[in-house]
């Protein structure tokens, strides 16, 4: 099939029909709308963590303030904890299969035939005159009837208690919160995370989004502020979203005065419980409890951990507008690697992504140690990574770097700029690996890091099963979702800024899209409008392509052509030579099946233009001139074309027989008269020797063999392994 009689697919029309139109609330730029609104959810809270029977219990009043313009009869408050029924889907069984030999864990994760109580229990709610409200519990969801509607511009409160059994992380793969036991001194790290009823979030684009927590979809919350009370045995320390309240009631006075020091201490981390302190903390189990009191403004969750295992340490980092307290909390397990890099890493994380967005606005950055996985929050995250008898190797190490610089990231997105989660994971596990990757290339150089080379394996996968970014989150496979949700929106990011729009106008457009929807909601068509508005680039064919396909680039150097001009008034041997030249070239063959430029070039005769040609322009071309200026020049015929589906720009590679090259780039628009096919011809004062398309490997494609001509044999695996041996 030639590309003529190919279906035309509008690879190059506008996004208009694939995203949310604009509006009053959000414009066309992409930035928000002068009637934008989103609502607001204030939480107070007292809890109490019930170590020998692992339970959380707590009363929270919530004050929900209506800033959208509807009247509402009734709201959508959230309860992920339901999720750890037995009842519910597991990440443990995504492959849904037994084997002839399983691991009692596997089975347990597959089958949860050792069951344990889950989910919350919920006492009462009630209203601002301590009525009772009538609620209805759908699964992760609650419905909460109103007494009396809630106008435009006003607010209510709605009061619940409630407690929950807290779960053990070990009989969760990639659990995100619960505890962890350590049988060797028989204590136990608590990391707490959605744990309390919470606001879902009632937005312009789809009224309540009240989607089941299914796990693999994380969160959409509203932004607030908290007044937190949290009480816990008096020989535990707590990590925690938030300022803590009240230092001397919970703090020694030797940690406060270290503390007091970590505040101007810019160079290295202060030790404010030492590795002695916490084990000998270790040995006590107090039964009388302590109440930390924290405060935080303008977040939309709080999380925190608490333990009487942690060490602690903490250091000053000066911002441009803030100075934050990069600090970690981890058990003796940690050691030596959580002493020597995680507040170090957090101090990276928080320096990079400052300059490329906004300042980090919070007081304090923290990183905790946890058995596995790693999992974010509003100034606190669970980062894993652990060395087993004080040794690690270089890959866990750099895992583990990686991991914290990715989890403080998430204060940015989503914490602050505060996409929907449990709609598209993309839109914050995506911009924020292309900024740790970011991170880890600048300040951990001989680190690995994502290129558009990762991701070749990915894009050349099955079709069958493949799905496009633009897919909701518990709607992907479970084996693919990495690549999807971060590796291919990062590479994405990679080629807009790297290769298609540049570093100056992409960094500037990305710090405006994170400045405008910075506290806000923003969609992915906001996302792409800043992106377009803010460099005066057409990308709408690469989103069309990147995010809402499953093509891959494949581009094919089907066919080159070289010729030279045939000159007129040279003397009669050098005509006689060249007339020789063009006729042995006749006798061979034309060039176009030719494999490389043995056969020397094809020969054009350039005439004279005839009058007519010209229409009703007087003026004429110096056919002098013209032939004197392609004397001994080089022309090129290239034909492209485009086995993958997806579009890009064309970065050829010219290799000339005198040892020196050149790179030049074809944008992506050369595709828009033809999606399959395209042909270009180049000048060139050189002869070429060979010539090879995207040579810096930019764009994934996933067939590097069919990119040279001369044709060049890539060596397989198994050739390049033999060598290498």
């Amino acid at each position: 099939m030639t590309a003529q009689n190919q279906p035309w697919q509008g690879k190059f029309e506008p996004l208009d029909n694939l995203i949310q139109p604009a509006n009053t609330y959000r414009t066309a730029s992409g930035a928000p709308g002068k009637a934008y609104w989103q609502q607001q959810a204030n939480y107070k809270i007292k809890a109490t963590l019930d170590e020998k029977n692992n339970i959380l219990s707590g009363e929270e009043t919530i004050t929900y303030i209506n800033n959208s313009p509807d009247i509402l009869n009734y709201v959508w408050i959230q309860l992920e904890q339901n999720v750890n029924k037995k009842e519910n889907e597991s990440f443990g069984d995504f492959n849904n299969s037994l084997i002839d030999s399983i691991t009692t864990r596997q089975m347990q994760l597959l089958t949860r035939a050792k069951d344990f109580p889950a989910g919350y229990t919920i006492k009462h709610v009630k209203d601002n005159s301590d009525n009772h409200l009538k609620h209805i519990i759908n699964n992760t969801m609650m419905k909460v009837t109103l007494n009396t509607p809630l106008n435009p511009g006003e607010s209510t409160n709605i009061s619940i208690s409630w407690s929950y059994p807290i779960t053990d992380r070990s009989m969760f793969l990639l659990s995100r919160e619960g505890y962890e036991y350590f049988p060797e001194d028989d204590n136990t790290v608590y990391l707490i995370a959605h744990w309390f009823p919470r606001m879902a979030v009632y937005n312009d684009t789809e009224g309540w989004q009240n989607k089941q927590f299914q796990r693999l979809g994380e969160f959409a919350l509203e932004f607030g502020n908290y007044e937190v009370e949290i009480s816990v045995p008096e020989d535990h320390i707590i990590a925690s979203t938030g300022s803590l309240q009240n230092h001397n009631q919970v703090l020694s006075k030797t940690q406060i005065k270290r503390f007091e020091e970590a505040k101007s201490s810019y160079n290295k981390p202060i030790q404010i419980i030492t590795k002695e302190e916490a084990e000998a903390n270790e040995k006590t189990k107090a039964t009388k409890l302590k109440t930390w009191k924290f405060s935080a403004t303008n977040v939309r969750d709080f999380a925190f951990a608490s333990s009487r295992k942690f060490m602690w340490d903490a250091q000053a980092v000066n911002l441009p507008t803030n100075t934050v307290m990069a600090m970690s909390y981890y058990p003796k397990e940690g050691l030596p690697v959580w002493q020597e890099e995680s507040t170090k890493a957090v101090i990276q994380a928080l320096e990079v992504y400052s300059e490329a967005t906004f300042d980090y606005p919070y007081p304090v950055a923290i990183s905790v140690n946890t058995s596995n996985v790693g999992m974010e929050f509003p100034m606190i995250s669970f980062n894993g990574g652990r060395p087993k008898n004080g040794k690690i190797s270089d890959f866990q190490k750099q895992n583990m770097i990686r991991v914290i610089i990715h989890e403080v990231g998430h204060n940015w997105f989503p914490m602050i700029v505060s996409s929907d989660e449990r709609k598209w994971m993309w839109m914050d596990e995506g911009l924020n690996t292309f900024l740790d990757q970011r991170t880890v290339a600048e300040r951990y150089p001989n680190f690995d890091y994502v290129t558009p080379k990762n991701i070749v394996p990915f894009m050349d996968g099955d079709k069958n099963i493949l799905r496009p970014i633009m897919t909701t989150s518990d709607s992907e496979l479970f084996s693919q979702f990495g690549n999807n949700f971060y590796n291919k929106p990062t590479v994405g990011l990679q080629m807009l800024r790297n290769s298609i729009i540049g570093k100056e106008l992409f960094d500037e457009a990305f710090k405006e899209y994170a400045n405008r929807w910075k506290f806000k909601h923003p969609n992915p068509s906001d996302l792409f409008r800043t992106l377009s508005d803010a460099t005066a680039a057409d990308i709408d064919w690469f989103v069309r392509g990147w995010f809402f396909t499953t093509d891959h680039v494949d581009m094919e150097l089907s066919n080159v052509r070289w010729f030279k001009v045939d000159e007129e008034n040279t003397n009669i041997e050098d005509k006689l030579l060249k007339y020789q030249t063009k006729i042995n070239t006749k006798t061979k063959g034309s060039q176009a099946n030719a494999k490389d430029f043995s056969n020397g070039p094809e020969i054009i005769t350039m005439t004279d233009t005839p009058d007519s040609h010209y229409g009703g322009f007087l003026s004429r071309i110096n056919e002098k001139d013209m032939r004197k200026s392609l004397s001994g020049k080089n022309l090129y015929e290239l034909t492209i074309k485009n086995l993958g589906g997806l579009v890009m720009p064309v970065t050829i590679e010219w290799n000339f027989t005198d040892g020196t090259s050149e790179i030049e780039t074809l944008p992506a628009q050369i595709w828009r008269f033809d999606e399959y096919q395209v042909t270009k011809t180049f000048i060139k004062n050189k002869e070429v020797s060979s010539i090879n398309l995207d040579p810096n490997f930019e764009f994934a494609d996933v067939n590097m063999t069919n990119n040279s001509f001369p044709k060049t044999e890539i060596p397989s695996e198994f050739e390049q392994f033999k060598k290498k041996n």
